[in-house]
């Protein structure tokens, strides 16, 4: 497997082999990820989210299957991850159908109108890394989802003083605009530096404008938002 120090650092807590703590790092700064809560919970029944959710689901950035364990006994759901370790995690807790997948490369793995919903629930959508690419991104989810689909997908919100204490933030002139840069590290491996771009609602309303999604409703929490998109 290549190297992935997140994906490592779940696997073995998942088989209770994690002696040293999986660390995020952003220059001095460090935090510990916090891997069971954020990971192996259960499914929070959240009937606002799971009103939306119909089957085919694709699940996108599953994690380690906390969602897909709770939606593949309410209809067919797939789940996807671009970690290996994660991957064999998830088939081992039960996770029916599991692929090595991602998520910003949707139309590389599945045909059009294969689903008629989706999530991503962590805020992976803003590993798209700008603008442009979270529209691209919203263009291949138009294409493996039904006309009728729904989608619900999550972000902080830069607008929100209190997004500037959330680790590894950093402010952007553009109103609406933030950005998040740090690694990880995990028994001395380091992995590749991520990139989320966190934008507003609005922001996020503009960057559906010439795809066929448009945001139906948003849910907001804290420093982040969940917004349901449907087809227009």
């Amino acid at each position: 497997m290549s190297d992935d120090p997140f994906g490592r650092a779940i696997r073995d807590h998942y088989l209770g082999k994690q002696d040293e703590p999986l660390i995020d790092r952003d220059g001095s700064e460090t935090r510990e990820h916090s891997i069971e809560q954020w990971y192996f919970g259960e499914h929070s029944e959240d009937a606002w989210r799971d009103a939306w959710m119909k089957g085919p689901l694709l699940d996108m950035g599953a994690g380690a299957g906390r969602d897909a364990l709770y939606y593949q006994e309410q209809f067919e759901a797939i789940a996807i991850e671009v970690s290996e370790h994660l991957v064999e995690v998830m088939r081992d807790r039960g996770v029916r159908d599991v692929r090595l997948a991602d998520m910003f490369e949707l139309r590389n793995h599945f045909d059009r109108d294969r689903f008629q919903s989706a999530h991503a629930i962590g805020t992976q959508l803003g590993v798209a890394g700008s603008m442009a690419g979270v529209r691209q991104f919203l263009d291949d989810l138009a294409f493996v989802t039904t006309p009728n689909a729904t989608a619900v997908l999550d972000n902080y919100d830069p607008e929100n003083e209190d997004t500037k204490e959330v680790f590894a933030f950093r402010d952007d002139p553009m109103p609406g605009l933030g950005y998040r840069v740090y690694h990880e590290e995990y028994e001395g491996e380091v992995g590749e530096t991520l990139l989320f771009r966190l934008f507003s609602v609005d922001q996020f309303r503009q960057a559906t404008i010439g795809t066929p999604w448009e945001v139906a409703e948003v849910n907001y929490s804290d420093v982040q938002w969940r917004a349901v998109l449907e087809k227009s």
